[in-house]
């Protein structure tokens, strides 16, 4: 196969380094388990351990002092979407009044594109509905978690690394960048209706589905925190149970990745730089999932063997 100029854009590289980064981690972190335990004592050990981990995974693993010096609250995780909503709807106000209003992007917007696809931008771009809607569904998905970690989870002290909290901050302003420059690399033709077809209600309804699915989970993981009025009533941890929690440590990670699948179709399935969004957010979730799943495994002696990490009968 032959790549064109377009598959070697510079978000497309910057994609595919991101699940290269935790392709490795993942894998680096399988192997490290069988390492002696002399050399879970290095400064390298117990700094790649605490890069990669947050949350409950990170509660139980042996930390210098000067490594504590970088703990974000993992209660934070609200910025993230805080952040998602306010950007992704700018993008989107700006993308409908390209397509209604006439109007082309503002100067620096189109610097960034220009530098991201390694392509100009001209007047003869044609608005795409895949962009409309990858928009909005990720709009919604950002407003979703946003109210979910404001008024349903149930927070401990847990804590994350300081790299992962800014990562986090600028994940979801390059993703609203990606999605403009899935845009300017698609080729349709057509008004906005014409364009319209099965693989976007395809896409629709696994969207739906998949946002369900980890409501769901958030919700009863949720449940283990709280009684029967709502109220907070441990901030310990328990053994999930009930829905996909019954195939999988992690259902929503899972989810998760569903959603951006669900996104990728909605922009045809054709895309490349939103499969390597895709290729990222599988090797980021397979990473999160793992150490979640050992964690259950370790500490609770009765958890179900025949469940997986976060892809159901697989992974």
């Amino acid at each position: 196969m032959i790549l064109s100029w377009a598959d070697l854009s510079l978000i497309n590289v910057l994609w595919c380094f991101l699940a290269s980064c935790f392709l490795m981690a993942f894998f680096t972190h399988r192997i490290s388990a069988r390492v002696p335990k002399t050399c879970e004592t290095s400064r390298a050990y117990e700094f790649f351990q605490d890069l990669i981990r947050y949350g409950k995974t990170k509660q139980n693993i042996k930390r210098a002092d000067w490594l504590r010096v970088f703990d974000v609250p993992k209660r934070y995780f609200w910025h993230f979407y805080a952040i998602s909503v306010a950007w992704n709807s700018f993008l989107l106000v700006l993308y409908l009044n390209f397509i209604y209003g006439s109007q082309s992007y503002p100067s620096w917007l189109n610097g960034i594109l220009d530098i991201l696809t390694g392509s100009t931008y001209t007047n003869t771009q044609v608005p795409q509905l895949s962009t409309v809607l990858v928009q909005v569904l990720l709009c919604f998905h950002s407003i979703r978690r946003l109210l979910e970690c404001l008024f349903v989870s149930v927070f401990s002290d847990g804590v994350m690394h300081f790299v992962q909290y800014v990562f986090g901050l600028g994940y979801y302003v390059v993703l609203g960048l990606t999605v403009l420059c899935s845009d300017r690399m698609e080729k349709g033709t057509g008004t906005l209706l014409s364009q319209f077809n099965w693989i976007h209600t395809c896409g629709l309804l696994l969207f739906i589905g998949a946002s369900f699915l980890q409501h769901q989970s958030m919700v009863l993981l949720a449940r283990l925190r709280t009684g029967k009025s709502g109220t907070v009533e441990t901030l310990t941890y328990r053994v999930p149970k009930g829905g996909w929690f019954e195939l999988v440590s992690c259902p929503h990670y899972f989810a998760e990745l569903l959603i951006y699948i669900s996104l990728s179709l909605v922009f045809g399935a054709l895309s490349l730089t939103w499969w390597l969004v895709v290729l990222y957010v599988f090797f980021n979730q397979a990473l999160a999932g793992q150490l979640c799943h050992e964690l259950y495994i370790s500490k609770y002696e009765s958890y179900p063997k025949c469940r997986r990490a976060f892809i159901p009968f697989v992974l």
